[in-house]
């Protein structure tokens, strides 16, 4: 009788910080016999698959990367000669993560699975700022969108999700900074709409860059290499405002 199939998991690797993962995503990570890892994924994070074969297949924005057809594949194959097979992911596998894709695999060749959830960038950004994303009085919905659509993929009208929304986060928006602001504010956003765009959250390197929706492509040219995401909306006002200990001594000193 043939041996059953290993099981794969889904694992949210989080924003980076490796001490963001779940109890249960490291537990997870400690027992697997192979780990297909995105490009972005720390290396601490990494290290706790520690008796795994790890294999990269990270997909970056205008970059060279794996077809997720072969991704696919080879997930479908190590669950035939492993155990414990980790899919694991840059913030959570299913926003924007292309986590379908997989599990339509897994399921079409009769591979068990399991999702385990992972911060994503838009909460982790979020924390940065020190700002709810639903602040009571200001914000009723929350949108998270993308721009970004693959060749095939049907129309994406992100900006009409924005301008519906009170807030939005828009992910692996800064390579396409000029266009997006240009579109919003075409289609009607204010251009002085509250803005920040959150590099690297979570990690030392992080940087946030505030400003308004007209400030966008001048902030996004201020980017480095790391993952990137632009939240708008009048929740950021808190963001930006200075403490009225801070404006007193501003203001003591103009006088003095």
């Amino acid at each position: 009788m043939d041996e059953m199939p290993g099981k794969v998991y889904l694992v949210g690797a989080g924003p980076g910080a490796p001490d963001l993962l779940t109890l249960r995503a490291t537990e997870i990570l400690k027992r697997a016999d192979v780990v297909f890892h995105d490009a972005l994924v720390h290396p601490r994070t990494l290290e706790l698959a520690a008796r795994a074969e790890k294999i990269a297949v990270g997909k970056r924005s205008g970059r060279h990367s794996t077809a997720q057809k072969f991704i696919n594949k080879r997930l479908v194959d190590a669950a035939r000669d492993h155990k414990i097979v980790v899919r694991l992911k840059g913030g959570d596998p299913t926003l924007f993560g292309r986590a379908q894709e997989e599990i339509d695999a897994l399921r079409a060749a009769g591979i068990d699975f399991e999702i385990v959830p992972g911060v994503t960038a838009a909460t982790a950004a979020s924390a940065e700022l020190g700002v709810s994303l639903t602040r009571r009085g200001f914000a009723r919905h929350v949108v998270f969108v993308t721009p970004r659509a693959a060749n095939g993929e049907r129309e994406n009208d992100w900006v009409a999700s924005v301008l519906a929304a009170d807030t939005a986060v828009i992910y692996m928006g800064a390579g396409l900074a000029d266009a997006i602001g240009a579109e919003l504010i075409k289609r009607g956003k204010p251009k002085d709409t509250p803005l920040a765009l959150v590099e690297s959250a979570t990690l030392p390197e992080r940087r946030v860059l505030r400003g308004t929706l007209a400030d966008l492509p001048e902030l996004a040219r201020k980017t480095g290499a790391g993952p990137a995401v632009v939240l708008l909306g009048e929740v950021l006002k808190a963001a930006f405002a200075k403490p009225a200990a801070t404006e007193e001594i501003e203001a003591l000193l103009k006088r003095a």
